[in-house]
């Protein structure tokens, strides 16, 4: 009896041991450069490229610039930033970010940027978001979010199972309430964004699933209650003047965009846009709000451009590559070789979702309007390099997760 019960264990053993060489072959053959993604990341730019020449054409002609002034400002930028992450992919061991004061450095120096914004900064359309340091401008805030994913991805691989405990927890996300407060005065929406990268990272790295979930069953719940209960407390108290505050002006005109039209008028020209273009749109070049009704149509508000000139089709295929990419980037998280390497994934992850969320959230008219990019898509130059150099962190990942 006690022969076969040492045999069966035995037997056992050797089936667990089999399963794990199994598995260790699939993971090992499933590492590698992801070119799925690389393809996905092209073609996103690309449609932005395409869209930004469609959108913009009217505005340069306003502006006295060439038609091609936008389109071709992004192609250089976004084209460098593209090769700079093909180079950051091949030649670049994401390991070497974890290495001694490295990430501490990083996160220390995009806080320093942040503070020196709203000392030097300059205002672009009613906010305080842009520095010139040697005659280049650039958002502190967009170095601000690939900061806080290097620091934290470092800090909860050493902190590991001390996350379980809240106090360590809410120690570790003070790290990401500080550049999220100082980019609160600048930008809601990237502060939102920044504490968002915070909690799921935090929440994948500790898996304290009961709290997580609370939070954001309360975030969601919170979300589709303030505007009925906002157009309440306006309509009976007869609210009508228009507040001086920027940032309050945005919430009134959420609220009430007939009552407040002028600064509702952005996101009523895109809803017209979006219901314009039916189910297959108009046809490429074909917008008609584009010419002078949407204000900065290549930036915040060029998905109304797609919906119109492409249709519901053009846009759900939009949000389909979006899924397939943060799929991609999924993939890359779960085969990484560290978990380092898999929360830096998971913090990419988070940024690009959050921000898709929030900007087709804002053109549709389902959260205020606070200036928030669309990744790959939207004209923007910080925003396009920074998204591109995740991206080149991404594949470095996903090149060296076959190596044991």
């Amino acid at each position: 009896m006690a022969s076969s019960q040492s045999a069966l264990r035995k037997r056992n053993t050797e089936y667990a041991q089999q399963d794990e060489v199994k598995k260790a072959h699939q993971v090992r053959k499933s590492g590698g450069y992801d070119y799925t993604l690389l393809f996905l990341v092209i073609f996103m730019f690309a449609i932005g490229l395409l869209f930004i020449y469609s959108g913009s054409q009217y505005t340069t002609v306003i502006e006295g610039r060439p038609g091609t002034y936008y389109f071709m400002r992004q192609l250089t930028i976004g084209g460098g930033g593209l090769v700079g992450a093909l180079l950051l992919s091949a030649l670049f061991d994401y390991r070497i970010l974890k290495k001694r004061m490295l990430p501490l450095i990083i996160y220390a120096g995009s806080v320093i940027l942040l503070v020196l914004t709203l000392v030097l900064g300059y205002a672009t359309n009613g906010k305080t978001r842009w520095i010139s340091i040697a005659g280049v401008s650039f958002q502190p805030a967009e170095v601000a979010k690939l900061g806080i994913i290097i620091m934290l991805a470092c800090i909860c691989e050493k902190e590991g199972r001390k996350l379980k405990n809240l106090k360590n927890l809410l120690g570790v996300a003070c790290l990401g309430g500080i550049p999220a407060i100082l980019i609160l005065t600048q930008n809601i929406s990237s502060a939102f964004i920044v504490m968002a990268i915070v909690v799921i990272m935090l929440f994948a790295a500790s898996g304290n699933y009961a709290m997580f979930g609370g939070l954001s069953a309360i975030m969601i719940a919170g979300i589709l209650a303030a505007k009925p209960i906002l157009q309440k407390i306006l309509t009976a108290n007869n609210i009508t003047k228009r507040p001086s505050q920027y940032w309050l002006r945005r919430i009134y005109a959420w609220a009430l965009p007939d009552v407040f039209a002028t600064d509702s008028y952005q996101t009523m020209q895109g809803l017209y846009a979006i219901g314009s273009g039916g189910v297959t749109g108009r046809g490429l070049g074909e917008s008609i709000q584009k010419f002078g009704k949407i204000p900065e149509v290549q930036n915040d508000m060029i998905f109304s451009v797609i919906c119109e000139e492409f249709g519901f089709i053009g846009a759900a295929a939009v949000i389909i590559l979006y899924i397939a990419m943060l799929y991609r980037i999924m993939v890359i998280a779960r085969n990484a070789r560290d978990k380092f390497g898999s929360l830096i994934c998971v913090g990419v992850m988070a940024h690009i979702g959050v921000q898709v969320i929030l900007n087709l959230s804002v053109v549709t008219g389902v959260i205020p309007n606070t200036g928030v990019t669309l990744p790959f898509i939207s004209y923007g130059g910080t925003a396009v390099l920074l998204t591109m150099a995740e991206m080149g962190l991404v594949l470095s990942i996903s090149k060296r997760s076959g190596t044991f």
